[in-house]
């Protein structure tokens, strides 16, 4: 097997901060041109670097722009980049806009940035042009600093409760999950691999996940294999694999979120491409009500009075898709559960779930979803199960090819929900090894206080995306990983 070199961050490298504007002498029919571009330096190590680039538009209204730069050292390269179109010949650089960032009024910004590589010293660019106008003013190089911008997490992770539309600490403060989902819970077990799917539970993997600033680590589960019913693992053994892994991660600050992945249940009339087994063998479109809300009763009753640990109830419901896409349906059957269109077995709806936790005396924040595999969550709050304990969260998963996939879309769909009841981004990624959609989704959240956890914390080989990592040792993809990986060196969950 080929030797792989885990990649060491340095933190942040550089900041080169630019502004400057033409105004004199120009012709009353002449446009007002400037600009001001922030480049920062996220994330450097041997080789490699990620740097962004915040864009402002000091003139008149631009349809489109590009930015142009040249590097001081021939060794600079861009390898990959995301929110432009990169391109370079010799040291000049250019970023031109794409369809969706393009326009930019007057005083508007935009965030870009790349993947790069160097040798010998990777000093930061002199100056900046947009459209050819030259962003003058002076350069910042502040003191580079040995951690990263937000500290890794310590001591043992906060209690949670939902507030308003915000995730609490015990003590109210406002917080965010910021990490990662790691598969192998949900299928190791069915298909002889274990319960892990080989992969380390210990403290070496733990501190790993640290280095990458992850402060909460979503854990997908077999219901099936928890039950003692199929699997090997299961039962006892399984049950307690999951709990020594939880308690690990607690101890060592990581929020985790215990996921309903795999359950039982048989969808004959389920397209070609869909697994039809019964047992719990793949993702059904929701939960059975033979099994499902006896794995919550175990689960809840394994970890209520931990607060750190959040159950997110169902991984992602599709009831609409059986019910031939009429959304009425869906949602009735995802909140109501019971005899539900084109499925032959009883559905345990999300009050059942609901109920069945709370019936424990388990007090944890649990996770709701929505519609078509949870990236339709419109009419969450019309269809929001009862809680005594008002401490629900959205579950939402965005991924580039879902219908709910652009910028317009989580403003018009997520933003007003956002504005109601925290939300949690379980799952997100791009169907290729980039980062691009992954940054501008990570850029909106932060703007709107959204919690978030990446697909997948595996060393799978990255050749159609949603893998981060190349060995457990933490080592990012290039591109995916080390995009996200930059990105979650700059967040601290604290709000």
């Amino acid at each position: 097997m080929k030797h792989r070199r885990t990649l060491l961050a340095a933190g942040a490298a550089g900041v080169l901060a630019l502004a400057g504007m033409a105004t004199a002498s120009l012709p009353a029919a002449a446009a007002s041109t400037g600009c001001s571009v922030t480049y920062t330096v996220q994330s450097q190590w041997p080789g490699g670097f990620t740097a962004n680039a915040n864009v402002t538009n000091l003139g008149d209204a631009l349809s489109s722009w590009t930015l142009t730069f040249d590097f001081p050292n021939a060794s600079q390269k861009v390898t990959q980049g995301w929110g432009a179109t990169w391109t370079q010949a010799g040291p000049r650089v250019s970023a031109a806009s794409l369809s969706w960032n393009g326009s930019l009024r007057t005083n508007a910004s935009t965030s870009i940035g790349f993947n790069g590589s160097w040798s010998g010293a990777n000093p930061v660019p002199a100056s900046f042009a947009l459209n050819g106008t030259t962003c003058t003013g002076s350069v910042t190089t502040p003191t580079p600093s040995p951690t990263t911008t937000s500290p890794p997490p310590n001591g043992a992770a906060p209690k949670l409760h939902a507030s308003g539309n915000q995730i609490v600490t015990a003590d109210g403060k406002p917080y965010r999950l910021l990490g990662v989902s790691r598969s192998g819970g949900e299928f190791a077990c069915v298909q002889g691999k274990g319960l892990w799917d080989s992969g380390p539970v210990d403290q070496a993997s733990v501190d790993a996940m640290k280095t990458w600033n992850i402060h909460a680590l979503r854990v997908p589960l077999n219901e099936e294999c928890w039950l003692g019913l199929n699997g090997s693992p299961s039962g006892a053994a399984y049950q307690q694999g999951v709990k020594e892994y939880v308690n690990l991660l607690v101890a060592n600050g990581i929020n985790v979120i215990l996921d309903l992945h795999w359950t039982w249940g048989a969808y004959p009339d389920s397209p070609d491409w869909h697994c039809k087994d019964e047992h719990a063998t793949c993702q059904k479109p929701m939960p059975d009500a033979r099994y499902a809300p006896q794995f919550w009763t175990g689960v809840a009753n394994a970890f209520k009075g931990n607060d750190a640990v959040i159950f997110d109830l169902f991984n992602e419901p599709y009831p609409d898709m059986p019910a031939e896409w009429n959304k009425t349906l869906g949602w009735q059957c995802l909140r109501d559960g019971g005899t539900c269109p084109g499925l032959p077995y009883e559905v345990a709806g999300m009050q059942d779930l609901v109920d069945t936790v709370r019936a424990t005396g388990a007090t944890n924040l649990l996770m709701v979803g929505g519609l078509e595999w949870t990236n339709d969550v419109r009419e969450w709050l019309t269809y929001r199960p009862n809680d005594p304990l008002n401490n629900l969260a959205a579950s939402w998963h965005a991924y580039s090819f879902n219908a709910c996939a652009s910028e317009s879309c989580w403003d018009s769909q997520i933003a007003p929900l956002a504005q109601q009841v925290p939300i949690v981004l379980g799952e997100f990624g791009q169907d290729n090894c980039g980062f691009d959609y992954m940054q501008r989704l990570v850029t909106w959240a932060d703007a709107h206080d959204l919690s978030y956890l990446a697909w997948t914390w595996n060393p799978w080989g990255c050749t159609s995306g949603a893998v981060l990592i190349k060995d457990w040792a933490g080592t990012p993809e290039p591109g995916v990983g080390e995009g996200y990986k930059a990105h979650l060196l700059t967040q601290s969950p604290y709000l």
